[in-house]
């Protein structure tokens, strides 16, 4: 199961975020997951539950399915289109370039700031 490797990596950069932003905790974490990624969005989750640690210990994993789109080269169209089907939908070509679908990108990170002290 590589959704743990990919899990651990995905920690690693949020870390990273935290570290950069002196952060107390993760409160969410959002990340793009195309079709074409290799990925398997469930198994994914489920990695997730496991490797949390640190910072991110009680942080909610969400999931947000990118389209597959793409160029023609022969009309020059932009198109989604299925993953068994990389054909443009204006004009048939199959001389197509992908231009997303196969993307597993961390979007967005919501973090817990560190409380202030109280004045005195």
């Amino acid at each position: 199961m590589h959704e743990l490797a990919i899990c651990q990596a995905l920690l690693d950069q949020v870390d990273g975020v935290v570290r950069a932003n002196g952060a107390a905790a993760v409160q969410e974490i959002v990340v793009a997951v195309g079709p074409l990624s290799g990925v398997e969005p469930t198994l994914l989750a489920e990695a997730f539950a496991l490797a949390r640690r640190g910072a991110c210990t009680n942080a909610e994993l969400h999931l947000e399915t990118a389209a597959i789109t793409i160029t023609c080269a022969v009309c020059g169209e932009h198109s989604e289109c299925a993953a068994n089907a990389l054909v443009c939908r204006h004009c048939g070509a199959s001389d197509t370039h992908l231009v997303s679908g196969d993307e597993l990108m961390l979007l967005r990170v919501r973090l817990e700031t560190k409380s202030q002290p109280a004045p005195n």
